[in-house]
């Protein structure tokens, strides 16, 4: 492994995908890798461009590559988007699932992972990592999300609830005076 060439090499492609030339950073993200087939970066790199130029089971394999390599929350969140834009659920879910057991207030994964359980009628099941995110930190939007997915699974006590500490640390965040003037008419 020569460690010089694989660093100019990873960030040439960076610097290249950035830029939009997608060709250019194909090819040094390539001699990257084979500089260091230790590292990720350049499968992530490789993986966002298949993304750009929409081959998702290009950027899936990419994905599990990276993931093969240094198994992590990036590859992780790769595989989860790309499994959701292919329509397979199940497997988005359980790699979602896994990035929230390893980062509980990742706000990419969170939105991305709601978006996905409310398309699928799967709301339920954001609830204990959305409960779960909280721990780690009071976040507003978080709190706002685990109180809409409350109210849509008719638990609106605790949906009421979830809103009332939100609004005592923000009186002002309009979207949950909204919803909660939901509950007073």
């Amino acid at each position: 492994m020569n460690q010089i060439d694989y660093e100019i090499n990873k960030e040439l492609g960076e610097c290249y995908l950035f830029m939009g030339e997608l060709e250019k950073a194909r090819g040094y993200y390539q001699k990257a890798a084979a500089a260091d087939g230790s590292a990720i970066d350049p499968f992530m790199g490789l993986a966002a461009i298949a993304v750009s130029e929409g081959d998702l089971n290009a950027a899936l394999t990419l994905y599990r590559k990276a993931h093969a390599v240094a198994p992590g929350v990036k590859s992780l969140t790769g595989m989860a988007m790309v499994e959701a834009e292919l329509g397979r659920t199940d497997d988005a879910f359980s790699h979602y699932a896994e990035v929230l057991a390893l980062e509980p207030g990742n706000m990419l994964v969170i939105n991305n992972f709601l978006q996905l359980a409310h398309a699928r009628n799967r709301l339920a099941e954001m609830v204990p990592f959305l409960e779960g995110a909280l721990e780690t930190g009071d976040t507003e939007a978080v709190r706002y999300a685990l109180a809409g997915c409350l109210t849509v699974l008719g638990r609106e006590d605790e949906a009421r609830a979830q809103l009332e500490l939100l609004l005592q640390t923000n009186p002002a965040n309009s979207e949950a005076q909204q919803l909660y003037a939901q509950f007073a008419a």
